[in-house]
C-alpha cells in the first residue's frame, strides 16, 4: 500500500515537473538571457527557477498568479547571480593578455534590446516578448504603471535612435 502511494506521488511530481517545463522553460529561459547574455547561466537560472517551484509548492490563484511568480522569481535570480561574488572575479592585468576591440554591433533588434538599461530592457522584454500588459510589468517589477510606460517610452527612443529609425 505504501509503496503504491509513494509511486502515485511520484507520478503527481513527475507530470507537474514535465508541466513546468513545457509551460515555462522557454519563457525563463529568454528572460534569464536578457538578464545575463549567457546561455549557460540562464540554464541554470532556469533549473533554478524550476525547482524552487517544485520544492517549494507555493499556492497561485491561478494560472496568471503562477506565471507573475515565475518571472518575479527568475528576475531575482538573475540579480542574485549577477551581485553573487563568482561573477566578480578579477585577474591580474597582465595574465589578461592583449585585449581584443569590442565587436561592432551588427543593428539587430535584439542587439540593440541587449544594450539598453538593464529597467527599460525589462519592459521590453516583459511587454513585447512576453506579452504581459503594463499593468502587470508594473506589478512583477514592483513599480508604477507610469514608470513602466516611461521606460519603454524611453527604450522605444533609444531602439529608433540606434537603428536608424525615424526619431
Amino acid at each position: 500500500m505504501r509503496q503504491a502511494a509513494a509511486t502515485t506521488a511520484r507520478d503527481r511530481a513527475d507530470a507537474q515537473a514535465e508541466r513546468l517545463v513545457g509551460t515555462y522553460a522557454d519563457m525563463i529561459l529568454r528572460l534569464s538571457y536578457t538578464y545575463l547574455h549567457s546561455t549557460a547561466d540562464a540554464e541554470d537560472i532556469c533549473q533554478t527557477v524550476l525547482l524552487r517551484t517544485m520544492t517549494r509548492a507555493p499556492r497561485f490563484s491561478g494560472p496568471e498568479h503562477e506565471r507573475a511568480w515565475i518571472i518575479r522569481t527568475t528576475i531575482n535570480a538573475c540579480k542574485d547571480l549577477l551581485r553573487s561574488a563568482a561573477r566578480r572575479t578579477t585577474v591580474s592585468i597582465e595574465a589578461a593578455g592583449e585585449a581584443e576591440a569590442p565587436a561592432m554591433p551588427d543593428g539587430t533588434v535584439a542587439d540593440a534590446v541587449a544594450r539598453l538599461p538593464r529597467d527599460q530592457r525589462e519592459a521590453i522584454h516583459l511587454h513585447y516578448y512576453e506579452g504581459l500588459p503594463i499593468t502587470q510589468v508594473a506589478r512583477v517589477v514592483g513599480t508604477s504603471e507610469a514608470a513602466v510606460a516611461k521606460r519603454l517610452s524611453r527604450a522605444r527612443q533609444t531602439l529608433r535612435h540606434t537603428l536608424g529609425g525615424e526619431s
